[in-house]
């Protein structure tokens, strides 16, 4: 089995995963940029124990980071925890993806991870909704080729501008309200929130719909708040939580191959 972890600017995720993708649970902790190698390797090892998870049964790990100051700090945890070094998404990584933007390098590793899982596990095209910290809106066309996407902010950073910066408004959770047109100020919060950050990938979506003459073949929605959100958005998608692990199970996967025919 593979130990695979994403860190994310709020979350750090993670789970077991076998070569062919799949993966049994989704597991996290939070990001925090003044833990240390060892206790990122203490709180990881806990929560998969708490899991039912041993450490000793990963034979490798691969990992992906939008976080460069902890990226380190998570490398040296896993090998102290799993004796062996992970697999990080960058340059020099085989994924045999075709990442057909202006600049490849600048692409983040989960984009990269979730857009091979797509490839691979969905039909194409396909649309991958990432909704975390930030939403990302990315296509994987027809031949398979990371074609670009949108990036917008996600729903908890607008549900927190607008606490801060509405002296008025209290502090509200990412949940839908229970009528269509509320009648207080919570659920007036929630809805906005809620269907607006529905409507805004519903109409990024009806744009890239219009761009390839036709819906996609599919669109997956992951990330964080995929649960809370795609539900509400009018086209229709499937929710893969565990979509960017499974792309980091099969770039470790290829990676490996790879290096034995390089040994033989």
């Amino acid at each position: 089995m593979i130990l695979a972890i994403d860190i994310g600017n709020t979350h750090i995720s993670f789970g077991s995963a076998a070569p062919d993708g799949s993966v049994t649970q989704i597991l996290q902790i939070a990001t925090d940029h003044s833990e240390t190698d060892y206790g990122y390797a203490a709180k990881i090892k806990q929560v998969l124990e708490l899991a039912g998870i041993d450490p000793a049964v990963f034979t490798g790990a691969a990992l992906s980071s939008v976080v460069p100051p902890v990226t380190e700090a998570v490398k040296s945890a896993v090998q102290l925890l799993c004796g062996c070094e992970p697999l990080c998404v960058g340059a020099g990584v085989k994924t045999g993806l075709h990442i057909a933007i202006d600049d490849p390098g600048t692409i983040a590793g989960d984009l990269v991870a979730a857009a091979v899982a797509a490839k691979q596990l969905y039909p194409l095209p396909c649309v991958i909704v990432d909704m975390g910290t930030a939403t990302t809106i990315m296509l994987v066309d027809a031949g398979g080729r990371f074609t670009g996407g949108c990036i917008l902010p996600g729903a908890a950073i607008s549900l927190e501008a607008l606490s801060r910066r509405a002296a008025l408004l209290p502090r509200a959770d990412i949940t839908p309200p229970y009528k269509s047109i509320p009648t207080n100020t919570a659920d007036c919060m929630r809805a906005g929130i809620v269907w607006g950050a529905a409507g805004a990938v519903d109409g990024i979506l009806d744009r890239f719909a219009e761009t390839l003459d036709s819906e996609p073949a599919s669109i997956v929605a992951t990330g964080g708040l995929s649960a809370a959100i795609a539900p509400h958005c009018r086209h229709n998608m499937v929710c893969d939580r565990t979509l960017v692990l499974k792309g980091l199970a099969l770039i470790w996967k290829k990676n490996a191959e790879q290096q034995a025919k390089k040994s033989r």
